[in-house]
C-alpha cells in the first residue's frame, strides 16, 4: 500500500506523544532537562554521520548559502513559527505548543532516513527505512512531548505532506537523484540536524527552518555543474 511507511511513522510520533504527555506529570524539571540534553546528542551524532559523508564540499557551503537566501525571502522559520503561536493560542495551557510544534516538525522532516524511505516506499518497495525512522521518532517523541508539550504531535501534518510529496513523486525523483546528489544532500542535511540538536541541548536557537530550501539547492547545484 502507497504511503504505509509515512502512515506507520505518523502513527508512531502519535503514539509516543500520548505516552510522552502522560509520563510528563511524573517528571522533575531536572529530569526533563536531563531528557533533552540526551536526545539532542543522538541527534548530533546522527547529523555528524551524514554531514560527514560529503565529497563535494563546495557544493554543500553554496547549497547553504542560495537555500538560506531562498528561506529568508519566502520566510519559511517565521511562517513555522506563526503556525505554531495559532496552535498555541488555540489550545493554551497545554504546554509549550509553538516551540514542540517547530522542534519536532524539523527534526521528524530533515534528514536523509525521510527522503530516501519516502523514495523507497513511493518506488514500491517494503518501507523499512520509513519503518526505521517510525521506531526513532516514536522514541524521540516521548522525549519530546515530555518536556515541549503537545505541540510535538502537531508535526505529523507537515511529516504527512512532506513524505507523502516525496513519496508519489518518487518515480521521477529516482531519475535525478543520483548516488552523488543523494551523498550531498544526506551532508547538508546533516548539517541542520547538528542546528537542531544545538538548539536541543539549549546551547542556541538558529533558524533550521530558513535553511530548508538548502537540502533541494544541492540537486541544481550538481547537475548545473555536472557533478550529478
Amino acid at each position: 500500500m502507497i504511503l504505509q511507511g509515512t502512515l506507520v511513522n505518523v502513527a508512531a510520533i502519535a503514539a509516543g506523544c500520548l505516552i510522552g504527555r502522560w509520563a510528563g506529570s511524573f517528571l522533575s524539571a531536572r529530569m526533563r532537562q536531563t531528557l533533552m540534553v540526551g536526545l539532542g546528542l543522538a541527534v548530533l551524532l546522527i547529523g555528524l554521520q551524514l554531514a560527514l559523508q560529503s565529497r563535494q564540499l563546495m557544493i554543500v557551503i553554496g547549497s547553504l548559502i542560495f537555500g538560506g537566501m531562498i528561506g529568508e525571502a519566502v520566510g519559511i522559520e517565521r511562517r513555522l513559527e506563526e503556525f505554531g503561536q495559532r496552535l498555541q493560542r488555540r489550545f493554551s495551557g497545554m504546554g509549550t505548543i509553538a516551540e514542540g510544534f517547530v522542534t519536532a516538525s524539523l527534526l521528524y522532516c530533515v534528514g536523509a532516513m525521510a527522503i530516501m524511505g519516502s523514495l523507497q516506499d513511493g518506488m514500491g518497495g517494503k518501507p523499512t527505512i520509513l519503518y526505521a525512522k517510525a521506531a526513532l521518532d516514536g522514541v524521540a517523541s516521548i522525549a519530546l512531548a515530555s518536556t515541549l508539550g503537545i505541540g510535538v504531535l502537531f508535526s505529523v501534518v507537515p511529516l504527512f505532506l512532506y513524505q507523502g510529496a516525496i513519496t508519489l513523486l518518487a518515480e521521477l525523483a529516482s531519475s535525478i537523484l543520483t548516488d552523488a546528489v543523494v551523498t550531498e544532500m544526506n551532508a547538508v542535511g546533516g548539517l541542520l540536524i547538528l542546528a537542531i540538536a544545538i538548539d536541543l541541548m539549549g546551547i542556541k536557537r538558529l533558524p533550521v527552518g530558513n535553511l530548508l530550501p538548502s537540502v533541494f539547492v544541492v540537486i541544481g547545484l550538481l547537475w548545473a555543474f555536472g557533478m550529478a
